[in-house]
């Protein structure tokens, strides 16, 4: 259970210390809570809540029944470990444990519910009380990652503190409380002052966005998707480490280290090779950068004496070795999703060492462009190629170049996307060859079809593919409705004096690549006839 209450310096979350000699996190600072009990089933007690049937807390958690037990259990666990209890009294008020009388009553109910010596159903029928789960909110789900010794799967309720009670620590499962705020306990916990597990670090760093507890119970209470967050461990050149839901290896790490072996790298590395499957590699270029990330992936597909390449990359001598090496010189395809200089200019020094033939679409005439790939063989929409044991499906995507594709391994749902969808970012479109209007197209296109992963042009492979296609729209929309508030709110204007409004959420550094998209974006309007344009100034 997750209590919050407001303070002079914004919200106040409460944190319960575990003993020393606890199973799990001995010393740390943790939201009270614990163990869901059958008695929690009681069906006395579900009559004795408020504001919440069975059914709908079960629709919740997608369960047939039994779905109220949770709330029951958040409430009990939290009055037997910090002494609060969210439950009206017989005059419907939330109760008042500051009361000396009231307070020394309950107190000791407590410890008889500790003990094992009464039930809640009993206390409750006893003095008349109802159950407060209308003032709970469901938070999040935590279930902890393969592989551990010891796993949980833990709901968190987030509700706010009552006012005339204090918390107390049982002396036994928890020895110190404190309210702190969100931040401060971040901050300490940095520092080193401080010890908190996982799934409290990253629920305070959701806390810490709330300056009231208002905001932050509409929050709580607003429909959205629970999805499980679990931990995944992961390996890289400074150990082992924990990756979770956001993280841009958790799905990667996911697919290739299901039981939480800790086998699978957490970090993108030049010329390290990552084996996606039996199938496909990765090897990436040596080209970090802000447009783009950990550099540009080089996939290999096959296992055997033939190996097809996808996007070979950059014209670095150093990459083309270690592809070289890799494939043991049986290069017979080169795939090029598109032109841009970081993921063909490879192809030529790959063709010239293996012979190999090039596929893809040629260049437009743009020194933006690689002009020195000329496939061999020109790809069209829907083809289907055989390579390498694999089947490759050729997708049309043109929005960031005209001459994009992606190429779809159906044998195991896995879309190449080059830089169509790109991890971390969303990708520029630059006019006059980038085209908004495509790039919307080419996102709906993908809506049909049945892909697991993706697999970037830049960054890990990345999971619920439509959910991330349903999510770059949702933002290509949401800028878009900024491009027509500012022409609304500044126009006639150019492009330099709408672009601090429509991409004020956007470091300055990153402005002279994000006026190409908001041109883009532009062009896109004027050919809906939402936007006008003379002289280079632009109005509705």
């Amino acid at each position: 259970m997750i209590l919050v209450r407001d303070a002079a310096q914004g919200i106040e979350v409460l944190l319960m210390q575990r003993g020393m000699d606890a199973a799990v996190g001995g010393g740390a600072y943790v939201f009270p809570g614990g163990v869901l009990d059958s008695t929690d089933q009681d069906e006395y007690l579900a009559t004795r809540c408020v504001g919440i049937t069975d059914a709908a807390a079960s629709r919740l958690f997608n369960l047939e029944s039994g779905g109220l037990a949770y709330w029951i259990a958040a409430i009990r666990e939290c009055f037997e470990e910090a002494g609060l209890l969210l439950a009206y009294d017989e005059n419907d008020d939330l109760l008042a444990l500051d009361d000396t009388d009231t307070g020394s009553r309950f107190a000791d109910l407590r410890k008889q519910l500790n003990a094992g010596e009464m039930l809640l159903a009993e206390m409750c029928r006893t003095h008349h009380l109802r159950l407060a789960t209308d003032r709970l909110a469901y938070f999040n789900h935590w279930i902890t990652g393969a592989g551990r010794p010891r796993r949980y799967d833990t709901r968190f309720f987030i509700a706010v503190a009552p006012q005339a009670q204090s918390p107390s620590h049982d002396d036994g499962e928890t020895v110190s409380n404190i309210w702190i705020r969100p931040a401060e306990a971040l901050a300490r916990y940095r520092d080193g002052e401080i010890e908190l597990i996982f799934p409290t670090f990253k629920s305070l760093e959701v806390l810490a966005g709330f300056n009231d507890t208002s905001a932050m119970m509409d929050f709580a209470r607003t429909p959205r998707p629970f999805p499980s967050m679990s931990s995944r461990a992961r390996a890289g050149r400074d150990g082992r480490h924990l990756l979770f839901p956001g993280d841009f290896a958790y799905a990667e790490v996911g697919k290739l280290d299901p039981e939480g072996k800790g086998t699978v790298a957490y970090e993108i590395l030049p010329g390290v090779v990552a084996k996606l499957s039996d199938k496909v590699r990765r090897i990436t270029a040596p080209n970090p950068g802000v447009m783009t990330g950990p550099g540009t992936n080089t996939y290999l597909l096959g296992a055997g004496d033939e190996i097809a390449v996808i996007d070979p990359g950059p014209a670095d001598d150093a990459h083309v070795q270690v592809l070289l090496e890799e494939a043991k010189g049986h290069i017979r395809w080169i795939f090029v999703t598109h032109t841009h200089m970081d993921h063909s200019p490879a192809a030529e020094f790959l063709r010239q060492k293996t012979g190999a033939q090039l596929l893809g679409l040629p260049s437009p005439r743009d020194a933006r462009y690689d002009q020195s790939f000329r496939p061999d063989r020109v790809l069209a929409h829907g083809e289907r190629i055989s390579v390498a044991g694999c089947t490759l499906r050729v997708i049309h995507t043109p929005g960031h170049a005209p001459n994009h594709l992606c190429y779809l391994l159906e044998d195991e749902r896995l879309l190449f996307t080059g830089d169509h969808i790109m991890q971390g970012s969303t990708v520029v479109i630059s006019p006059p060859h980038g085209d908004m209007a495509a790039y919307f197209a080419s996102l709906r296109l993908l809506q049909q079809e049945d892909i697991a992963y993706l697999a970037p042009g830049h960054g890990f492979l990345m999971d619920k593919p439509q959910e991330m296609v349903e999510r770059l729209l949702l933002h290509r929309l949401e800028r878009e409705n900024k491009v027509l508030n500012a022409l609304r709110d500044l126009g006639p204007a150019t492009l330099e004096g709408l672009l601090p409004s429509v991409y004020k959420d956007v470091p300055t550094r990153m402005h002279p690549v994000a006026i190409r998209s908001l041109h883009a974006h532009l062009i896109k309007l004027k050919a809906e006839g939402r936007a006008t344009e003379r002289d280079g100034h632009w109005s509705r």
